[in-house]
C-alpha cells in the first residue's frame, strides 16, 4: 500500500511532464536507481530507512557510551583512570580518520557489500579478484561472531543484575550460554516478523539511548563520590603488571576500540535507505560525532565518581559499572532501573547487528563469495528482506554460544576475532583508496568528498589501524597461561587460511568480484 500511494504521489497532472521519476520505497530515489544500475544490482529490498532511522540505527549499534561502561574492566586495569581517558580521546580521533574516509567510499558505492565490493572497485586491476575475496570472508568473519559477542555482553550484564539482587546466585557457564540464545531470539524476531517496523524502532530507542545517558549522568554527579581532577587525569597504573605504564594504556585501547567499532554497520543497510549517496555518509559521520562525545563524557562522569578502584574491579557482579552506580545510588533497586538502560540498549544493539550480518551475507553471497551463495542471497517474496541470511547468521550464533559451555576463554577468544577481521577489512579497503590518490588515478564520484585532504585522511586512517590491529591480538596480562592467552591470531589464521583453499579450490572458479558487474558506460 506504501509502495501505491508513494507512487501515486508522483504521479504527473494532465499539464505535467510524463517524466518525472518514480520515487518509492522499493525502487528508491533516482540517484539510488542510477547507483544500483551502474554497480549492476537489481534491487531487491525495501528502502524504508531514511536519515533519522539510519543515524538511530548506526548510533544503537555502536552504543559507545554504553559499550564504554560495561568494558570499563580492560582500561582500569591497563592504564588506570587517566590512561582511559586519554586512550579514549586518542582512540575517538583516530577512528574519526577511518570513518570519514569510508563515508566518502560509501558515497561512491551504496552497497550492502561494503568493503569487499570497495576494495573490487577501486584495487589495483590485478589485485581486485583476490583482495575483494580475501575481505568479504574477513566482514564475514567479524559480523558473525558479533551476534554472540553483543548477546553475551547482555547475558553478563543480566547475570550481574540477578548478583546485586540475590547475593546467593552464583552464575554458571550453562546460564550464560541460555542468555546468549534468548538474546538471539529475541533479535530474530526483530528482523523477521518486525523487518518492516525496525525503522520505526530504530527512532523509539534512539530516544531510549539518548535520555537514558542524562539519566545516569545527572545521577553520578548528583549521588557518586568525587575524585579531585588531578587523580583522575594523573592516574596511570599499570596494574595488570606490563612493566610499563605507556604499553599498558595501548593495550587498554581495546575497550574503547570496541566501542567505536562498527562505523560500517550503516553502508551493509545502503540498499534499504533512500537517497543512499547523499543520506549515508552523513549518518555515518553524524553517529561518530555524537556517539564519541556521549562516551567521552561518560567516561569521565565514572572516572570522577568510580571510588576505590580495586573493590571496582573485583566486584562480585563482574560488572564495574553496575558496582559503580550501586557505590552511588545506595539503592539495589535504583542501580538495577539505571543499569537495565545498558542491558536494553545492548539486546537492541544485537537486533541491529543481526540485519547488517544478515545484509553482508548476503551481498557476498550474491557475488558468489560463500557457498549455497544461491540460496543465502535469496530474498523471500513478500518479505523482502535476505530471510535465508538471517536464519544462518542465528544458527551461527547459537553454535558459537555452544563454545561456552566448554570454555568461556576460548568463546571469548573467537568472540575478540571479530574486531581484527572487522580491522584488517578497513586497512585493505582504505589502503586501496590511498593507493588510487597516490598514483592521481580518477575516483569514481560521489556526493560527499574529501577533495585534496582525502590523501592526508586516508593515510592517518591506515596508520592508526595498523596500531590498533597489532594490538588487538595482545593478551590482557602478561605472562599468560592458556587460559588467559588471546587466542586470536591462531583462530584469525585459521579462517584466513580456510578463505584461501576455498578460493584456490573453488572460489576463483565462481568469485569474479563486483567490479565485473559494473556497467562500464555509466563511469
Amino acid at each position: 500500500m506504501s509502495d501505491l500511494k508513494a507512487q501515486a504521489d508522483v504521479q504527473p497532472r494532465d499539464n505535467e511532464s510524463q517524466e518525472l521519476p518514480v520515487v518509492s520505497e522499493k525502487k528508491g530515489t533516482p540517484d539510488d536507481q542510477k547507483d544500483m544500475h551502474r554497480m549492476g544490482k537489481t534491487q531487491e529490498l525495501r528502502r524504508n530507512f531514511r536519515f533519522v532511522s539510519i543515524f538511530g540505527y548506526s548510533m544503537i549499534l555502536m552504543a559507545t557510551w554504553e559499550t564504554v561502561l560495561t568494558t570499563l574492566i580492560i582500561p582500569l586495569t591497563n592504564g588506570g583512570t587517566g590512561g582511559a581517558i586519554f586512550v579514549f580521546l586518542g582512540t575517538a580521533i583516530g577512528m574519526g580518520f577511518v570513518i570519514v574516509s569510508m563515508a566518502e567510499m560509501a558515497s561512491m558505492a551504496p552497497t550492502s557489500g561494503g568493503q569487499y565490493h570497495w576494495v573490487s572497485e577501486f584495487a589495483p586491476k590485478k589485485h581486485q579478484k583476490f583482495l575483494s575475496y580475501v575481505v568479504g570472508w574477513l566482514c564475514v568473519l567479524g559480523w558473525q561472531t558479533g551476534i554472540a559477542s553483543i548477546a553475551f555482553l547482555a547475558g553478563g550484564q543480566i547475570q550481574g543484575l540477578v548478583i546485586l539482587n540475590h547475593e546467593s546466585y552464583v552464575p554458571q557457564r550453562w546460564h550464560g550460554t541460555l542468555l546468549i540464545i534468548a538474546v538471539a531470539s529475541f533479535s530474530i524476531v526483530f528482523n523477521t516478523l518486525l523487518a518492516r517496523k525496525l525503522p520505526l524502532i530504530e527512532g523509539t530507542v534512539l530516544v531510549l539511548h539518548i535520555f537514558g545517558f542524562f539519566a545516569i549522568f545527572i545521577t553520578m554527579w548528583v549521588l557518586g563520590p568525587r575524585s579531585k581532577p588531578s587523580e583522575v587525569f594523573g592516574s596511570f597504573q599499570d596494574n595488570a603488571g606490563w612493566g610499563n605504564v605507556g604499553l599498558s594504556c595501548l593495550i587498554g585501547q581495546l575497550a574503547p576500540i570496541f566501542a567505536l567499532l562498527g562505523s560500517d554497520a550503516a553502508t551493509h543497510m545502503s540498499e534499504e535507505l533512500r537517497d543512499a549517496s547523499h543520506t549515508l555518509p552523513r549518518a555515518m559521520i553524524w553517529t561518530a560525532i555524537v556517539n564519541s562525545s556521549l562516551g567521552f563524557v561518560m567516561l569521565i562522569t565514572f572516572c570522577f565518581c568510580l571510588g576505590d578502584v580495586e573493590s571496582v574491579i573485583g566486584t562480585a557482579t563482574g560488572q564495574p559499572h553496575i558496582q559503580v552506580i550501586y557505590n552511588a545510588t545506595q539503592s539495589k533497586s535504583g542501580a538495577t532501573a539505571l543499569a537495565c538502560i545498558t542491558t536494553i540498549m545492548a539486546i537492541f544493539g544485537c537486533v541491529n547487528n543481526v540485519a547488517t550480518c544478515s545484509r553482508q551475507l548476503f551481498a557476498f553471497a550474491r557475488d558468489h563469495g560463500v557457498p549455497f551463495g544461491a540460496f543465502l542471497s535469496r530474498v523471500q517474496p513478500g518479505w523482502d528482506i535476505p530471510l535465508n541470511s538471517v536464519i544462518v547468521s542465528f544458527a551461527v550464533s547459537i553454535l558459537l554460544s555452544m563454545i561456552n559451555l566448554g570454555s568461556t576463554v576460548a568463546f571469548n577468544s573467537v568472540l575478540a576475532l571479530g574486531t581484527c577481521a572487522l580491522l584488517s577489512s578497513y586497512i585493505i579497503s582504505i589502503s586501496c583508496m590511498f593507493l588510487k590518490r597516490w598514483q592521481n588515478e580518477p575516483l569514481l564520484p560521489s556526493r560527499f568528498r574529501l577533495g585534496k585532504a582525502g590523501i592526508w585522511v586516508n593515510g592517518i586512517a591506515i596508520v592508526y589501524l595498523c596500531m590498533a590491529f597489532l594490538f588487538s591480538f595482545f593478551p590482557t596480562f602478561p605472562n599468560p597461561t592458556p587460559e588467559t592467552m588471546n587466542w586470536n591470531i591462531l583462530i584469525y589464521g585459521v579462517v584466513v587460511v580456510f578463505s584461501l583453499i576455498y578460493f584456490v579450490l573453488r572460489g576463483r572458479k565462481m568469485y569474479v568480484g563486483p567490479v565485473e558487474y559494473i556497467n562500464r558506460d555509466m563511469l
